[in-house]
């Protein structure tokens, strides 16, 4: 299942918050810097298709 950018970046915040506040063990640090790694991954992946598709939009307008 594909995740959205919003709930990317919504799980993301909590990682983040988690390793902030000291809520998560030694032994899940680990994986939620695995996770927070992919997470970020896919919010760049997004962004970046975005901006190509806005650009191409607007390429396409100049030239009408």
């Amino acid at each position: 299942m594909e995740i959205s950018y919003t709930e990317a970046f919504d799980e993301l915040q909590v990682i983040v918050g988690e390793i902030e506040e000291g809520t998560i063990t030694v032994d899940e640090l680990a994986a939620k810097v695995k996770r927070a790694s992919e997470l970020i991954r896919i919010c760049k992946e997004k962004l970046t298709s975005t901006e190509k598709d806005v650009n191409a939009i607007l390429k396409e307008l100049e030239e009408e």
